[in-house]
């Protein structure tokens, strides 16, 4: 059975900005450009492959992290400045909204 996360903000979001991450460059481990002021990142995978991610400090690898399945939608509110992603396989890209 998936599991399937939702967020819930308190009081009024703005948003920030918008950035898509292509599947060559999350060949490796890739950090997002955060947008001045934003404090809350909604991540959806798509591509046809899954992502992992690590926030810990540590670069995250193919097989080594918290897995993201293709179609899936991670809200992050944590430090926005250290969460790193990597694919799975060729094809994953990620659709980043950013808000404050």
């Amino acid at each position: 059975m998936p599991l399937h996360a939702e967020a819930v903000v308190e009081g009024n979001i703005s948003p920030l900005g918008y950035q898509q991450i292509d599947t060559a460059t999350l060949a490796s481990a890739t950090a997002l450009t955060v947008p001045a002021g934003a404090r809350i990142a909604l991540v959806v995978v798509g591509g046809g492959q899954a992502v992992r991610w690590r926030d810990d400090g540590s670069d995250p690898s193919g097989t080594v992290g918290m897995p993201i399945a293709d179609g899936a939608t991670l809200p992050y509110a944590g430090d926005l400045t250290k969460i790193k992603f990597i694919r799975v396989a060729s094809g994953a890209i990620l659709n980043v909204s950013y808000y404050r």
